[in-house]
């Protein structure tokens, strides 16, 4: 019965892996863009605590665990690190892997890599 529970526990882990899709797009200011409808002017910086994937023309909303993933990612990024205080680069790039969320464009992030 132990195997059992313990494979059911492994297949279920596995299939929600597998339904993981990889998004790959610019980083933006969530808060801005919903201001302004519009990803030219809306770049995070470090006082950023909602993230938007814009992808194509479509934004993607980032779910509040992607969004801190975010955030760590960007104050670590290689550029950054000397100056950690220094505002980020413009046109943030990067590569999400997660699920979309029912139709709201909510993606629940699992990795996210800056690049």
């Amino acid at each position: 019965m132990r195997r059992i529970v313990c494979l059911f526990g492994i297949l279920t882990a596995s299939s929600v892996l597998a339904f993981a899709d990889d998004f790959q797009g610019r980083l933006l200011d969530a808060s801005c863009y919903a201001q302004q409808k519009s990803s030219t002017a809306c770049d995070p910086s470090s006082a950023t605590t909602a993230y938007i994937l814009y992808v194509g023309n479509t934004a993607y909303n980032l779910d509040s665990a992607g969004s801190e993933k975010a955030g760590k990612a960007l104050k670590t990024k290689a550029d950054r690190s000397a100056n950690p205080n220094a505002p980020a680069s413009n046109q943030v790039m990067a590569k999400v892997t997660g699920t979309k969320a029912g139709g709201d464009n909510t993606i629940q992030v699992e990795t996210i890599e800056i690049q």
